[in-house]
């Protein structure tokens, strides 16, 4: 279960926890519990700390880039999802199995997931969805309780009498499911209910889930196990009643689960040579804003230096000592913590007793291990964002700063279509509204993604693009446009002066995913009264360089262990 929400101070700590941290996380997971963010008053009310203590900690978090603030608004940045990254990585399931959950999502058009146990709830790791009208998806980091689905029913088959016993306590206490906020209400079932479900689990060797989680909502699931025979993870495939009863799941998806399994686990035991693959059990109860490794104690010194008091310089590093795990190799020492963050080792001592204590870090002999705990740190708001949003803060910044409109477009067929936009309040500006599309050959976020395209893309397209004159100067044989195109891959950027409306001047740059292909452009459009091409070229180009790059680290976080929409 979840820690009680309103605890300022938490005197079940141990006597070296570093409070900061304690009251730092709870900040983040009350405004995870609001989906993602919170006006600072009710921040305030949500964590009952004093309103000092609350400044104190947003200014901290957004000086690391986990939250923005705006006005009295904080709401959480894909940057915080480095800290549930860290946990993803350190556990190797996605890296290991993901491949195979897509596949079998492919063989079975159906939305397919692994989940991990976090006492006696489950969390989803990864997942493959189908695109349809009803779509079935579950946010990655939920928490969910165990008796209302198909993995939990797995999870409680190797139970011991004590974690029933607090699954019991569980229930007693919180009939009405408060712990679990993104689960939809359903009527309560007695406890035998569930208990009936886990003997049939453990004889059967798979477990069903027909509609306890709401209405429609059919899974079954089939263990995944370690080397050791543990239950590394669960695998279960998501359906519709319009498109299985129950039995018909498991009679027609049942035999090729167990067969995705069997090619999972097999991947587990290869890779076992190299440190046991973590179940992802929790007990009972770096790239960010600010460097990682040996920098981050001169980072943190110099932000204390520079925001004096208001910067809590032990949170900051007690955070950094979770994206830590994603880079010291499976179940770190003390020592390996302390040298990927440069802290001293009494400092990372300290921080790592504190997320013990909270239930994101749990310790064998020597070795320390992330939980999946970590993901309810803003992890399932967050693995629902879109390219349109990470960009538009990012946009909205740039716009104020050169007061001239900046946009993000990608490429569709032989068009650029704008997806997020931030226009300015001058008298004469650049009216184009989202959703908008322009021929792509003749605007510079255009030229940015057609010279991304490989040559087997490329070709055809131009082959067949319609090259019209759109205003005087516009390029209309293809043999200059693909000079052009040329010009851009080896500058980086594109410019267009009225080639797509008279007195229409524009520069973009491309913004580019994990694999390094152009997946999106920014650009910056003016009239070309306000700016020459010179001074677009020294004071446009910069930001918008800069702004590209923060928009690709935000989505290179989101995307690590997922798929970012454009929309």
């Amino acid at each position: 279960m979840t820690p009680p929400s309103t605890v300022p101070c938490d005197p079940q700590a141990p006597p070296e926890s570093v409070t900061p941290l304690i009251r730092g996380i709870a900040v983040l997971r009350r405004l995870t519990e609001a989906d993602g963010s919170l006006d600072l008053g009710e921040l305030e009310r949500a964590t009952g700390l004093a309103r000092s203590t609350v400044d104190r900690i947003v200014l901290t978090l957004a000086r690391t880039g986990y939250v923005r603030l705006a006005g009295r608004t904080v709401t959480l940045t894909p940057r915080l999802m480095e800290l549930g990254n860290a946990y993803l990585s350190s556990t190797r399931l996605p890296a290991l199995l993901g491949d195979a959950v897509d596949a079998l999502a492919d063989e079975l058009d159906e939305s397919v997931s692994l989940a991990v146990p976090d006492g006696d709830g489950i969390r989803f790791v990864h997942q493959a969805t189908r695109r349809r009208a009803m779509s079935l998806r579950f946010r990655i980091g939920d928490l969910l309780p165990v008796e209302r689905t198909a993995p939990g029913a797995l999870f409680a088959t190797v139970w011991e009498p004590r974690e029933w016993d607090a699954w019991r306590e569980r229930r007693a206490r919180d009939p009405e499911e408060t712990g679990f906020p993104s689960l939809p209400p359903r009527p309560r079932q007695p406890d035998r209910f569930f208990e009936e479900r886990v003997a049939s689990a453990r004889a059967d060797g798979c477990a069903l889930d027909d509609q306890l989680i709401e209405p429609g909502l059919i899974a079954l699931a089939v263990p995944v196990r370690d080397a050791a025979g543990g239950i590394a993870c669960v695998l279960s495939a998501v359906s519709h009643t319009s498109r299985h009863t129950a039995e018909g799941l498991r009679g027609g998806v049942l035999p090729r689960l167990r067969d995705a399994a069997a090619v999972m686990e097999r991947h587990l035991r290869a890779a076992a040579p190299a440190g046991t693959v973590p179940t992802g059990a929790a007990p009972s109860q770096s790239g960010g804003a600010g460097p990682g490794g040996a920098a981050l104690a001169s980072w943190t010194a110099a932000s204390k230096q520079e925001l004096g008091r208001e910067f809590i310089e032990s949170l900051a590093r007690g955070l950094t000592v979770v994206t830590a795990f994603a880079d010291t190799g499976q179940d770190p020492t003390l020592s390996d913590i302390a040298r990927a963050t440069g802290l001293s080792r009494a400092s990372a001592r300290r921080a790592l007793i504190t997320l013990e204590h909270l239930g994101h870090v749990t310790v064998d002999g020597r070795h320390h291990r992330l939980t999946p705990r970590v993901l309810e740190l803003g992890y399932a708001p967050l693995s629902r964002t879109t390219l349109s949003r990470i960009a538009q803060p990012h946009l909205a910044g740039l716009a104020g700063r050169i007061r001239d409109s900046a946009s993000l477009a990608v490429l569709v067929d032989d068009a650029v279509q704008y997806v997020a936009r931030a226009a300015t309040h001058r008298i004469m500006t650049v009216d184009i509204t989202v959703g908008t599309r322009f021929p792509a050959y003749a605007t510079s976020l255009g030229r940015v993604l057609l010279a991304g395209l490989p040559a087997a893309e490329l070709d055809p397209l131009l082959a067949h693009a319609d090259l019209r004159p759109l205003a005087p100067h516009t390029l209309t044989r293809r043999a200059a446009l693909e000079t052009v195109l040329d010009g851009v891959r080896r500058e980086g950027y594109a410019l267009v002066d009225e080639e797509l409306e008279a007195g229409l001047r524009s520069i973009a740059v491309p913004v580019r995913d994990r694999s390094g292909a152009a997946v999106a452009a920014v650009n910056v459009a003016m009239h070309s009264s306000s700016r020459t091409i010179d001074e677009c070229l020294d004071e446009v180009l910069p930001g918008l360089r800069s702004t590209a790059g923060a928009i690709e680290l935000d989505l290179h976080t989101a995307a690590r262990f997922g798929q970012v929409a454009v929309l």
